[in-house]
């Protein structure tokens, strides 16, 4: 396991670290972006606005000595969120019940390529979510990534069902659970 050097930004700090965002995400999608509409550095750019501007978004960067290896974020869902829109399974109403407070959306974790299969995922997953005050977390999985899917599974997510995010050209997701410790 690669051991990081892990750097903790909240909302305050977003503009700081846009750029390697964005450049990091490029690099990661580059394949992805030159077919899939979806996956393009202008609407990661417009999610990554939106998402960076909540006022308990928080992102982890991970470091190998000064070369950024990839990142986390995410933010709290508020009451009334929009992301449980798209959910395809019957679930009981409570279970998506959002009260501001209840749950925290990991939206992206991404690694550089040299970095993969070196624990550098797990570290940046377990940087963002430490000492979480949400009882639980979630986060989107795309279907057509089994691999990524059973990784999270291993690390105890649940699959609460199928998503469909109302974005243009989004994929179908597994959308997970994750009981968070309670401090």
């Amino acid at each position: 396991m690669t051991a990081l050097d892990i750097r903790h930004y909240d909302h305050h700090q977003a503009a700081d670290i846009r750029q390697l965002l964005l450049d990091v995400y490029a690099e990661v999608y580059a394949e992805a972006a030159k077919t899939d509409p979806f996956a393009t550095v202008d609407r990661f750019a417009k999610g990554l606005d939106g998402w960076s501007r909540r006022d308990g978004w928080t992102c982890v960067v991970g470091y190998d000595q000064d070369q950024s290896v990839g990142y986390a974020y995410g933010a709290p869902l508020p009451a009334g969120a929009p992301w449980w829109g798209g959910l395809l399974t019957e679930v009981p109403a409570d279970v998506v019940e959002e009260t501001g407070t209840r749950t925290y959306a990991l939206s992206e974790l991404m690694v550089r390529l040299p970095w993969r299969k070196t624990g550098t995922a797990r570290q940046l997953h377990d940087a963002l979510l430490k000492d979480r005050p949400e009882e639980r977390a979630t986060l989107l999985v795309d279907q057509e990534h089994p691999k990524v899917h059973a990784l999270y599974e291993s690390w105890g997510w649940q699959t609460l069902g199928d998503l469909r995010p109302r974005i243009p050209d989004a994929p179908l997701f597994h959308a997970m659970l994750l009981d968070l410790p309670q401090h």
